[in-house]
C-alpha cells in the first residue's frame, strides 16, 4: 500500500500550522512547521514513485528524486532556506543570544510559508504526473 497521499495530507496540515503560528506571532514555530511541510511533501513524492525517503533535509530529499522528476528552477535554493529552520527554530542555544522564540521575524515566517507552499505545489503536481515503478531512474 502506497501511502503517499497521507504524507501530502500531513504536509498540507503542517503548512496550515505554519500559517496559524504566523498569525499568532509564533514565528519560530511558523518557520519550523513550514520546513516540515516541505519535507513531508518531498517524502510523499518519493513514496509515490516507490522510493524510500530518509532524512530531514528538504534539499537532500529533492536531490535524491529520480532524474525524470525534473526539479523546477530555484527549488533547491528554496529548500536550502527552509532547511535552515529545522533546528534553530526549536532550540534556545541555537542563537548567539536569547531563545528561538525571540529570534524570528514575521518576514522570515511569511517567507518560509511561501517557500513551503512552492515545494508542496511542485510535489502535488509531480505526484499526479508520476508513474510508480517507472520513474525510478536515480539521479
Amino acid at each position: 500500500m502506497n501511502r503517499y497521499q497521507d504524507w501530502l495530507t500531513e504536509a498540507q496540515s503542517d503548512l496550515e500550522q505554519a500559517r496559524d503560528s504566523l498569525e499568532r506571532g509564533k514565528y519560530n514555530w511558523a518557520c519550523f512547521a513550514a520546513q516540515q511541510a516541505a519535507e513531508k511533501a518531498v517524502k510523499a513524492l518519493h513514496f509515490r514513485v516507490g522510493q524510500v525517503a530518509w532524512g530531514h533535509s528538504v534539499r537532500a530529499l529533492l536531490e535524491a528524486l529520480p532524474e525524470r522528476l525534473r526539479l523546477e528552477s530555484g527549488l533547491l535554493d528554496k529548500a536550502r532556506i527552509l532547511d535552515k529552520h529545522y533546528i534553530p527554530a526549536r532550540y534556545p542555544d541555537a542563537h548567539p543570544a536569547g531563545p528561538a522564540c525571540v529570534n524570528y521575524t514575521p518576514d522570515e515566517a511569511q517567507q518560509a510559508a511561501a517557500l513551503a507552499q512552492e515545494v508542496l505545489d511542485y510535489c502535488v503536481r509531480a505526484c499526479l504526473e508520476a508513474r510508480p515503478g517507472v520513474d525510478l531512474e536515480t539521479p
